[in-house]
């Protein structure tokens, strides 16, 4: 199969391509107790998620330096490569997805507000850093999420083509993110329903990367037809 010159499918990782929302949830918790802050599901998606260390701790904990704030959010993120160490699974249908974009020749980037070390520990936990042209880290960039850049410097990694490429999302940040930078976007229904995911601007909602309609989407935006998962 000749795949569409520029089509590309850009990733964001956390909650995307793995659930790990909730070692998240738990790990943030953790590390904000002393400070008197809990989080459930619905303040986690509301205040933290898809948002950058630095964001969150001047969000969060206002009354901290910015390098007591970023001391903190790195405690935290050791907790969830603590937890995510033995903790990884992958979004349903994910590895089925791969295994046709590569058939297909299509480009891939993984794009994230995590930290490298966290970013390079799921992608290898699931065994799928090889299928990844490139990584973009929005900490090492600029401008993260919800900023354009990220989707921005991932469309550039990858010589593709944002009109005819397809980025996946799970945050209102992500997605936002994508969206100013011309992606259409798919939401994944880890944290947020259908409703909050449209309104943030995904064209479309899933539970998982096996639901048919991905894949129109898919073939509809890269030009491309995809046979069905197996």
């Amino acid at each position: 199969m000749i795949p569409t010159p520029g089509a590309a499918l850009l990733f964001d990782i956390d909650g995307t391509l793995a659930d790990t929302d909730p070692l998240h949830l738990e790990a943030f918790n953790r590390a904000f107790a002393p400070f008197g802050q809990q989080f459930d599901k619905t303040r986690f998606a509301r205040e933290l998620q898809g948002l950058a260390n630095v964001d969150i701790a001047a969000r969060i904990l206002p009354g901290l330096s910015p390098a007591e704030g970023m001391a903190v959010l790195d405690h935290k993120e050791a907790v969830f490569r603590e937890l995510a160490a033995t903790a990884i699974h992958a979004v349903p249908g994910l590895f089925a997805l791969l295994d046709l974009a590569d058939a297909a020749g299509i480009a891939m980037a993984a794009v994230t507000n995590a930290p490298r070390a966290n970013a390079e520990l799921i992608l290898n936990g699931l065994g799928i850093t090889h299928r990844f042209q490139a990584l973009v880290i929005g900490a090492e960039l600029a401008h993260g999420k919800p900023h354009p850049l990220p989707y921005l410097e991932g469309l550039r990694l990858l010589g593709a083509d944002a009109a005819i490429s397809v980025a996946f999302e799970d945050s209102r940040t992500g997605i936002a993110s994508a969206t100013a930078a011309g992606l259409a976007t798919i939401g994944l229904r880890t944290s947020l329903d259908d409703a909050q995911l449209r309104a943030a601007g995904a064209v479309l909602s899933a539970d998982g990367y096996d639901d048919p309609a991905v894949l129109d989407i898919i073939g509809d935006t890269l030009r491309i037809p995809l046979g069905a998962p197996a």
